[in-house]
């Protein structure tokens, strides 16, 4: 049985999940209109991915025997000042991200709960890929500059 306290922490990130999807959706939407379909299909497969880890962290807790409530999901941010801004924003996202999970990964271990200490750990291994992914491609953007960014948003079509 999972705890109270440990039930709760989970909603509040099934929540934050579900917010984050929203956000990739909302850059993607952002992105496809301004004319970078690449980067726009890249940002709607991790909308999917996100609405994913909602999924899994709810199927989790149910057969830990918790009870997985979606609560009230805040508006995402509509627009963005260019490309460079998008990933900047996506880096700084993913890094919350992170302190969240540490923080689920924290309360299952003040819990003595291992299951749930294993289960977010795949979920803290996968942040590291998120965050590095994120920062590389900042790195190219800036490097790039703008002429570069074409080419970037061809390949990033192609990419996860």
């Amino acid at each position: 049985m999972i705890t109270d306290k440990l039930q709760k922490a989970i909603n509040d990130q099934i929540a934050a999940e579900v917010w984050s999807a929203n956000l990739y959706l909302s850059m993607s939407f952002y992105l496809q209109k301004e004319g970078y379909d690449g980067f726009a299909s890249w940002a709607k497969k991790q909308s999917q991915e996100e609405m994913e880890h909602a999924c899994a962290m709810a199927d989790y807790m149910i057969k830990r025997g918790g009870v997985a409530r979606l609560d009230k999901i805040d508006v995402v941010p509509q627009e963005w000042t260019g490309v460079l801004r998008v990933f900047e924003n996506i880096y700084e996202h993913e890094c919350k991200v992170s302190k969240m999970i540490d923080h689920l990964v924290n309360l299952a271990a003040a819990d003595d709960d291992k299951a749930s200490q294993d289960f977010f750990w795949g979920f803290v291994r996968e942040q590291v890929e998120e965050e590095a992914t994120a920062q590389d491609i900042v790195e190219k953007i800036k490097k790039a500059g703008e002429a570069g960014i074409l080419y970037l948003n061809d390949k990033m079509g192609l990419r996860k």
